[in-house]
């Protein structure tokens, strides 16, 4: 006979075992979740009447207006990758580095850093950049690990840098602000991106025949018309960047408008470059429909997940293993850095976020912890997820792009450097939290507006630990 106390370390261990398997982890969580339900009735911990709240859960989630910045930004980034944006920025600002010893490499971390701002998605700017600059790179010299090192991770900004969608999605989980947690991440991201020049500044001082300038015949333009073919790439960029990013935080409007304003933005840009065809819109749309059908069911197996392990009191066996941890606040932060780093090995940002962030955000609000420095912390530390040899999906997208001469040794040792960085700034965050805290001190108060709240009316029905042999007692939450 299986125990009360036994149902939510199984459930858990079920969950990891399916995933283990490689099932899809919507249907992983869906599936754990019921079949975890129908034993719970038939055991007696719960009611059937605790399963009737998942229609309500469910129609919570996509009655969510502020979900719908996923799809927006999700249109806006696949846009922009096709309508000439990054050829422009990084001719610009490879022409203006190019004198520099690694001059290429500062130009595709600060183009990344602008991609980052207007995309959100880290495929596209990985794939835009190391089509354009892989080839460029390489024909003047520039060692592989390393021109396919600074490409993958300054795409992986992205994932860190406002709009990016892992922000949109903890904000969700941690019912918390969305222009709050863009606003924490701002100092972030700039000392990511001054982490990564300094690494190239060194890297061009010890090594720099790994990384020579531009020879003077590959520098075509000087003057004034580099300084007009800069600012055409500039621009743009700055007046969308302004719209999503500016609005939100200025508090002018909520992420979901911000993101209407992108996708009008983008095919605006696309036009002015002269790409906007019905081809380019239907490829857009297809790429949109296809991430979000699969943040939508990831969160709806979630939701069913979820209401069965709370059923069991899985969130206080959950919290009872993370309060008691040595250390305290500080001891949980470091374990859960260190189990999240080790997951991003295996999992995606949107696993991540939907299965392992409502069991920690309990715990770290118990414990006094902020949870928009929380979140922006683990944004951070799941930036790894797209770097970690061999499964980070930065390395797979650039692996299907580079040319053959390109080794995949090469791919996979170049990131591990980056990896390291990635990992510094996580520190960084750690001992310095006024580097999240003081932008969202300095943001207006935007009130309401933004607010994350996906409220299901409660239910009347049963109550999860009512059942015989339950220690638990107190009325189900199926917020």
């Amino acid at each position: 006979m299986i125990s009360f106390e036994a149902m939510a370390p199984l459930m858990f261990g079920g969950l990891v075992v399916f995933l283990l398997i490689g099932y899809p982890v919507a249907f992983s969580l869906s599936a754990v979740g019921l079949a975890f339900g129908v034993l719970g009735i038939k055991l007696g911990f719960f009611e059937f009447a605790l399963l009737q709240a998942l229609p309500e859960r469910v129609f919570g989630i996509m009655a969510n207006d502020l979900l719908l910045a996923i799809p927006f930004f999700t249109f806006m980034g696949a846009v922009l990758e096709r309508c000439g944006l990054a050829e422009d920025l990084l001719e610009g600002m490879g022409q203006l580095f190019g004198p520099v010893r690694g001059g290429l490499a500062y130009a595709v971390i600060l183009v990344g850093a602008v991609l980052g701002a207007i995309t959100g998605t880290v495929a596209a700017s990985v794939i835009a950049m190391g089509l354009i600059s892989l080839p460029i790179m390489t024909r003047y010299g520039y060692d592989p690990r390393l021109a396919t090192g600074v490409i993958a991770a300054s795409g992986t900004i992205t994932q860190l840098i406002p709009p990016a969608l892992v922000l949109v999605v903890l904000s969700d989980q941690l019912g918390r602000s969305v222009g709050d947690m863009y606003a924490g991440a701002i100092g972030p991201s700039i000392v990511q991106v001054l982490l990564f020049c300094l690494y190239v500044f060194v890297l061009s001082v010890l090594r720099p025949h790994a990384m020579p300038a531009l020879p003077p015949e590959a520098r075509t333009l000087a003057g004034w018309p580099l300084i007009a073919k800069c600012l055409w790439g500039m621009v743009p960029s700055l007046v969308l960047i302004f719209l999503v990013l500016g609005t939100i935080l200025m508090g002018l409007a909520t992420p979901t408008e911000g993101g209407a304003m992108g996708a009008v933005g983008a095919i605006v840009l696309a036009a002015l470059h002269k790409r906007l065809s019905w081809d380019l819109l239907w490829q857009g749309m297809e790429t949109t429909m296809r991430i979000t059908a699969m943040v939508v069911f990831i969160l709806v197996g979630s939701t069913v997940f979820g209401l069965v392990f709370r059923g069991v009191s899985g969130d206080l066996w959950i919290e009872h293993l993370l309060s008691n941890l040595p250390g305290g606040a500080v001891g949980f932060l470091i374990f859960v850095n260190i189990f999240v780093f080790v997951l991003a090995f295996f999992l995606d940002f949107f696993e991540i976020a939907f299965i392992i962030i409502p069991l920690l955000a309990p715990v770290a609000e118990k414990l006094g912890i902020d949870l928009i420095w929380f979140g922006v912390l683990l944004g951070a530390n799941m930036q790894t997820s797209f770097m970690h040899p061999p499964f980070g999906f930065a390395l797979f997208y650039l692996r299907g792009i580079a040319p053959p001469e390109i080794k995949s040794g090469d791919i996979y040792r170049g990131a591990i450097p980056w990896v390291g960085l990635q990992l510094i700034l996580v520190t960084i965050v750690i001992f310095v939290p006024e580097l999240v805290t003081s932008f969202v001190d300095a943001r207006p108060d935007a009130g309401a507006m933004d607010d994350i709240r996906i409220e299901v009316p409660q239910s009347d029905y049963g109550t999860p630990g009512d059942g015989e042999g339950s220690p638990y007692g107190g009325p189900a939450d199926v917020k």
